[in-house]
């Protein structure tokens, strides 16, 4: 689309519908934005989105603009908590060395 202006980071903390997310509502959020794409790749992604949705991660929200008034938002890849980490580590099921057992699939972005 022609005329594209660029991006602005949303402060979700202030935004009048994003502020009232709880994880759970992001979780789902994120289900419905990328659950649709193709790909046991990017499904992997979103499940490791999900989780750490779940454990308490805040994802980081774009705002792009056209000259035309056209706007929409952008989900980024959300961060990494000490809870998501503890969560990954328990996936792995590492044996009495510390060794994982199997690796956790962050999946790639769509």
């Amino acid at each position: 689309m022609e005329g594209y202006l660029g991006t602005t980071v949303v402060d979700i903390s202030t935004h009048p519908e994003f502020s009232k997310y709880s994880p759970s509502d992001w979780a789902m959020h994120y289900i419905y934005v990328y659950g649709g794409i193709d790909g046991a790749h990017h499904k992997q992604w979103l499940l490791d989105q999900v989780a750490r949705l779940l454990c308490g991660a805040v994802p980081e929200i774009t705002l792009a603009k056209w000259e035309n008034g056209h706007e929409e938002y952008r989900y980024g890849s959300v961060n990494k908590t000490d809870e998501y980490l503890k969560f990954v580590t328990k996936c792995q099921d590492p044996d009495e060395d510390g060794e994982p057992q199997y690796d956790y699939d962050e999946g790639w972005a769509p």
